[in-house]
């Protein structure tokens, strides 16, 4: 097979790993910077140009595609679908994915597990906030942020009003979550492909700091996860449309709670604490789902002409 494998920096471990994975398996892989491609719209014919040339002939492309730049990546992966390549995660799914707002409504209509959470813009009522979600302690969250970055705990009434009419004053938005207080600090990140879990890792916060995030010196190790919390985390993906994700619980006292659903999930972390050959895994996917025109743009663009 001839893959495509969209990134910004192919030196980064999962993209490595992806193209070992590939290799190892007897396929052609092209890295490709999506931010430096250009897409011929007006053509009768869908076209993607990269470096003087014109992309064709990929059976199917893996989108790791940045949370800064999802409108331009998603855009580019588009394309690849109206060209009929089968995508690992769709363009719409990688969107639906990124807007933290949007996953959650469609989440909690699947009557998905998730922390009481409520969502507000530039606020003065940050008393009546904290109420609806049961009073602090509460996370409070910027729309946008990534990684940990722009999560802040808010440990007393005081201190939480203060972070919500800070956050107010610069006019965006923000998500205000119940506090997880039994879950130590600590989530549990679920690899899922396809219709399984095929790894899943528990992480630890550094100390001080209730954010588990690896980026930030948090630490990981394997763990067996309950049949709940696979359940859970398979209908999260299958909720957001992903074929790949990452799905991050907290285990609380009604059971699993969902926290996030990552469309580009890291593979240094997990394959690190399980062992699991996770880039091969999606390899394997890829060679029993790909097939020409498997996308939801494809199949929707031949519906219109009809």
């Amino acid at each position: 097979m001839k893959l495509a494998l969209l990134c910004r920096n192919p030196d980064l471990y999962s993209h490595k790993r992806l193209v070992e994975a590939a290799e190892a398996r007897g396929h052609d892989i092209d890295v490709i910077d999506h931010l430096r491609c250009f897409i011929d719209i007006a053509s009768n014919d869908p076209e993607v140009h990269y470096e003087g040339e014109s992309l064709k002939g990929y059976d199917a492309v893996i989108p790791r595609i940045g949370a800064s730049v999802t409108f331009f990546g998603t855009a580019v992966l588009r394309q690849f679908e109206m060209m009929g390549v089968y995508p690992v995660n769709e363009s719409v799914a990688i969107a639906r994915s990124r807007d933290k707002l949007r996953s959650m409504q469609l989440l909690s209509r699947e009557d998905v597990g998730m922390p009481v959470t409520v969502f507000a813009h530039r606020t003065s009522d940050a008393a009546e906030l904290l109420k609806i979600v049961g009073g602090a302690p509460v996370v409070i969250k910027l729309l946008e942020g990534t990684q940990g970055i722009g999560v802040v705990l808010g440990e007393t009434p005081k201190a939480a009003e203060s972070i919500i009419q800070a956050f107010g004053g610069v006019k965006t938005n923000i998500l205000v979550q119940q506090f997880v207080k039994e879950a130590n600090g600590e989530d549990i990140r679920c690899l899922v492909i396809g219709d399984k879990v095929v790894a899943a890792m528990i992480r630890r916060g550094k100390k001080g700091d209730f954010r588990s995030n690896l980026h930030r010196g948090g630490s990981a190790e394997s763990v067996k996860i309950t049949p709940q919390e696979r359940a859970t985390a398979v209908k999260s993906a299958r909720t957001m449309g992903l074929n790949v994700c990452g799905v991050d619980l907290l285990r609380s006292h009604d059971g699993p709670v969902v926290m996030e659903v990552n469309s580009s999930p890291g593979l240094e972390g997990v394959e690190t604490a399980t062992g699991i050959d996770v880039a091969g895994k999606i390899i394997d996917f890829i060679e029993k789902n790909a097939k020409p025109g498997r996308t939801q743009t494809r199949s929707q663009r031949k519906t219109r002409k009809k």
